[in-house]
């Protein structure tokens, strides 16, 4: 039996999740997951269901019938097959550390998407994608340029059918026109420090004063720069002992993880846009299994 899985925003008001439960039911759907959120501030309704059908109930059978519960409670929602595999669009440049993070989690299928292609304004990666059977795209960025390289970038999205934009350390900043285009469907990754540094040698100037924590913040991607919902964070502790160096490579790593992290949330459709802010409703079970090792 195929794994559905419901997600619902809406107002919030009594009945909804009792509207769900009883139209899965009357489908002969058998729930295997649920989790819901009501936000008291906003007034809004999140919820995400996993489902099976026991009768044979396809997924566009089931959108047709459930629009008159939606019309109800004015919900916006989406039936979203759980093993067909998100179309996604990788760019880098020259740090190649959440590139070949998400390439062996990609391949042991530890991160169940098809990436269509790889976008880079560097040819560092060329091999390692092509050894992958993954086409690579190398679009040099320069000021004079910018709307040229980005045009042809968006060719490569749109013609590909990607879904998802995964900025693996792109060092690029998007324009605005971009992330509205694309609002909701790129994914970016950074460094964050307590307290925060901006510009050059970020690592530098963390370790200069003494920083004990080294973290890192996947979001999605607005014409804010770096300020754009978040979808994942984790953080590391260091000491005094820890070099400039260290915490480069400290910092990678949690970066690689956060990433990884913010995909798999996104691709499961457990992320919900709540404003400047997310709703992240936590893993189906089994949905972090692996095909296979190594």
């Amino acid at each position: 039996m195929t794994t559905l899985a419901l997600t619902v925003q809406c107002p919030s008001t009594r009945g909804i999740v009792a509207a769900i439960a009883n139209f899965l039911a009357d489908q002969g759907c058998n729930l295997t997951d649920s989790a819901q959120f009501d936000d008291a501030e906003t007034g809004n309704f999140f919820m995400r269901v996993s489902f099976r059908s026991e009768t044979g109930a396809d997924r566009a059978a089931l959108e047709a019938a459930f629009a008159e519960v939606a019309r109800t409670f004015d919900m916006t929602f989406a039936f979203h097959d759980e093993t067909e595999k998100m179309k996604v669009v990788l760019m880098v440049s020259r740090f190649g550390h959440c590139l070949n993070d998400l390439l062996y989690r990609w391949r042991i299928g530890a991160l169940p998407i098809d990436i269509v292609a790889v976008i880079s304004n560097h040819m560092d990666y060329q091999k390692v994608v092509v050894n992958h059977d993954i086409p690579f795209h190398c679009i040099k960025v320069t000021k004079a340029n910018k709307a040229e390289a980005e045009a042809a970038q968006m060719a490569i999205i749109e013609e590909s059918g990607a879904e998802l934009v995964v900025l693996a350390r792109y060092m690029q900043v998007l324009s605005d026109e971009m992330c509205q285009k694309m609002s909701g469907r790129i994914i970016n990754i950074h460094h964050s420090f307590l307290p925060s540094f901006k510009g050059a040698n970020p690592y530098k100037q963390a370790f200069e004063r003494g920083v004990k924590l080294i973290g890192a913040t996947s979001h999605y991607v607005t014409a804010d720069l770096d300020e754009g919902p978040i979808i994942e964070q984790d953080i590391i502790r260091v000491t005094h002992a820890q070099s400039a160096e260290d915490y480069v490579s400290l910092g990678r790593d949690v970066e690689a993880q956060v990433l990884a992290r913010a995909i798999h949330a996104h691709i499961h459709h457990r992320v919900f846009l709540n404003g400047n802010k997310t709703v992240v409703f936590p893993a189906s079970p089994g949905s972090h299994a692996s095909e296979r090792m190594g």
